[in-house]
């Protein structure tokens, strides 16, 4: 399974963003998805997911509801809504696959998208 995620860029304190994870190869449907960042100098951070099956999301309690993730099966792609963002949200964002069914590990994870940078100016 191939990820493309996309739909960084530079955005203002506050404002929000849409991440997209496209899957090429394999339906996302067999398959949790997560959300990942990381930043420079930081370790890989778990933010949300999609389950496996029931595609209940699941996320970090650090975000606060920030951040919100959605999938599309017929599109084959899962979404990271990002609101309010903040300077330290700043981070290459990543999508990644899991036949578990739920995970916040990055190590539980066994194909990752090439990442969307975004950077957030205060």
């Amino acid at each position: 399974v191939q990820l493309q995620a996309s739909g960084g860029g530079l955005v203002q304190a506050g404002g929000s963003l849409r991440l997209s994870c496209v899957a090429s190869g394999r339906t996302f449907r067999n398959y949790a998805v997560g959300w990942f960042r990381q930043a420079p100098g930081k370790e890989r951070e778990f933010l949300a997911g999609s389950s496996r099956g029931d595609e209940r999301a699941y996320s970090s309690d650090s975000l606060k509801g920030r951040f919100t993730v959605s999938r599309d099966n017929g599109k084959n792609t899962v979404y990271l809504q990002l609101n309010d963002l903040k300077a330290e949200d700043t981070a290459v964002y990543y999508c990644a696959i899991t036949s578990r069914y739920r995970a916040r590990d990055s190590a539980d994870y066994g194909s990752w998208g090439q990442g969307t940078q975004v950077t957030v100016s205060s």
